[in-house]
């Protein structure tokens, strides 16, 4: 197999704007499959009910926005997704590569004989990393992807969009207001990444090894990003659950933390309710790593970099 060059020889300004745009293909792709899911998570315990909603599944909330919103339903709260990522995807795509170069400065491997553990936890760190920076606009995109549900039982939005949304928040809730969430947010983001960074890395590099997909191409790629989202799905739905009901919640919320957020949907709507949405996720994840990763790795080769 050919030496790729060590990662940290690339200049890093070059890996984050490619970072970027891949990011931002792959969101715009597959945002409506992502506010699917943020509605089917949000149908379930209602503040001050201590009853069980009735359950809806991806079909039916799908069939609602259409009705009820239109096709551009489907993109409310675009812009501070992209505005996150435009944050979040670099800082964990770009701090793993440099962890991973703190860790083995060998050319020859680059890498590639870390442990799947070691590769797990470097992909976790780099996600809490880039959590705690986005955390703002992702809490504004859960808010503006919330208000459709309102606007499709004939009341207002919150917000108009995504400024008006950061202004309101800042003064209503203060700067804190802005991390509303963030603990369930970065264990989200530690599973996620620990999912997805480290099991992309180490399934590429079986398949390429064993000569399954006939060298590093988008054969390749594209076995390991369907890998790399079932396992980031199944580790971070119940921390995604949690994380969207607290961070819909205004001032005065029903859940106080995080555990309680957690103890009220597994006491009202049982177990199975924390991997909510697990089907639509993992239909987001799997198709958002395919474009990001297929896009990212020819970005680098059109510019000469070394492949991921």
């Amino acid at each position: 197999m050919e030496r790729r060059r060590v990662t940290g020889e690339a200049p890093t300004q070059k890996r984050i704007l490619l970072a970027s745009l891949s990011a931002m293909v792959a969101e715009s792709v597959t945002f409506p499959i992502d506010l699917t899911k943020t509605r089917m998570q949000l149908h379930g315990y209602a503040p001050g009910s201590a009853s069980a909603a009735h359950r809806v599944g991806a079909i039916g909330v799908v069939s609602e926005i259409m009705r009820q919103e239109g096709m551009m339903g489907f993109y409310k709260g675009l812009s501070p997704a992209i505005i996150r990522h435009l944050f979040y995807t670099p800082i964990r795509i770009i701090g793993y590569e440099n962890l991973k170069g703190l860790i083995v400065r060998s050319d020859a491997n680059n890498g590639e004989s870390l442990p799947l553990a070691t590769k797990a936890l470097l992909g976790g760190l780099s996600g809490v990393m880039a959590q705690v920076v986005a955390s703002p606009a992702d809490l504004v995109k859960v808010r503006m992807q919330a208000d459709g549900r309102l606007v499709s039982q004939g009341l207002k939005p919150r917000y108009s969009g995504p400024v008006e949304a950061f202004t309101r928040i800042l003064q209503s809730e203060g700067v804190k207001g802005l991390w509303k969430g963030v603990v369930p947010n970065i264990q989200r983001a530690f599973l996620v990444n620990m999912g997805e960074l480290a099991c992309y890395d180490h399934a590429k590099h079986f398949v390429i090894e064993r000569n399954i997909s006939g060298g590093d191409n988008i054969y390749a790629h594209t076995l390991a990003s369907i890998m790399s989202g079932l396992a980031s799905t199944t580790l971070s739905c119940p921390a995604d659950v949690v994380k969207t009901r607290m961070m819909n919640q205004g001032e005065k919320g029903v859940y106080r933390s995080s555990y309680d957020c957690l103890v009220k949907t597994v006491r009202f709507e049982g177990v199975r309710a924390l991997w909510k949405g697990f089907l639509p996720t993992w239909g987001r994840l799997g198709p958002w790593q395919f474009v990001f990763w297929v896009s990212y790795e020819k970005f680098r080769q059109l510019a000469g970099l070394s492949s991921f």
